[in-house]
């Protein structure tokens, strides 16, 4: 859960320790207005994927479900930077689906936490295998990081992409393929 007293201190302290003037006009509500927004951004720190996978729906086939193209954003644990981009994850059916919202709210879960793009991805797929209980998953991430674009190596539009593979995913190059031509990729 969010303190937001504590961040409230801690941005005051950080906008002295850049040398800003924390009674001027446009910085007195900053520390409060960060605060409520550490609460939306961060929310992801103590909810869990299960709430949202726990809910499924009998199935007789088992064709992959695919969810495409769903927007998230994140911060980077590292620097504290947004990152942001496309999540698509698939699965194949053992008896049960869930609905397709759920995909997405799962993907908010571990957006909403200070978190790194690599382990995300893990995540996402790990709570699919959990909770779900598919024959398998395969979860890709697409994001641009700010800490690559606005400090450090200053590469805008650059994109890094992560790619989970669990149960029948792993092992078969053709589930594989057709994934990727799903997500509209090609062969990776």
């Amino acid at each position: 859960m969010v303190n937001q007293k504590k961040i409230e201190e801690a941005v005051k302290l950080f906008l002295e320790g850049i040398g800003e003037d924390i009674t001027r006009e446009g910085l007195v509500e900053t520390p409060e207005r960060i605060a409520r927004m550490c609460t939306e951004l961060f929310a992801g720190i103590d909810e869990t994927p299960k709430e949202h996978l726990q809910k499924t729906f009998s199935v007789d086939n088992s064709d992959i479900v695919l969810e495409r193209d769903i927007t998230f954003y994140s911060i980077c644990e590292h620097h504290l930077l947004p990152f942001y981009g496309k999540a698509h994850i698939a699965y194949v059916p053992d008896g049960k689906v869930v609905g397709l919202s759920k995909l997405a709210r799962t993907v908010e879960v571990y957006a909403k936490r200070p978190q790194i793009q690599e382990q995300m991805t893990a995540q996402i797929a790990d709570a699919l295998m959990e909770y779900l209980k598919p024959q398998g998953a395969m979860v890709m991430l697409e994001a641009e990081h700010m800490c690559m674009t606005m400090r450090g190596i200053k590469k805008p539009g650059s994109t890094t992409v992560t790619i989970a593979k669990k149960g029948c995913f792993e092992q078969n190059p053709q589930l594989q393929d057709y994934f990727f031509m799903m997500v509209g990729r090609g062969n990776k």
